[in-house]
């Protein structure tokens, strides 16, 4: 039982990281092949709305769902991230932003 708890938690691990690193830079490959490099750097500076997991105890916790619990990861905030998609000066920052909520509600699927 503890070996498929672990290989559980491994591929929990590889699909919420692969999807907050190796997705954005596909994406960025994709959609931006002539800054791809720039584009995919500005996505994964988008990870600093984790910065809003030092204002909890504990500041990590495997077993939380981040989504309405830490105040970067609420609806509202997610309402306000697809507003920055409409303007193109912001569209990157907003792909970034975006998929790193769908990546924390999947990692939240996994709990339930």
């Amino acid at each position: 039982m503890d070996i498929l708890l672990s290989q559980f938690n491994w591929l929990r691990f590889s699909i919420h990281y692969g999807l907050h690193f190796i997705f954005p830079g596909i994406i960025a490959y994709l959609f931006f092949k002539g800054n791809w490099k720039k584009v995919w750097l500005l996505m994964i500076f988008t990870m600093l709305i984790d910065l809003d997991h030092l204002l909890t105890n504990p500041i990590f916790d495997a077993n939380r769902c981040s989504i309405n619990f830490h105040p970067l990861h609420t609806y509202i905030a997610g309402a306000g991230y697809i507003f920055l998609f409409f303007f193109k000066k912001t569209r990157v920052i907003a792909i970034g932003l975006v998929l790193h909520l769908i990546t924390d509600a999947i990692d939240c699927l996994w709990l339930y």
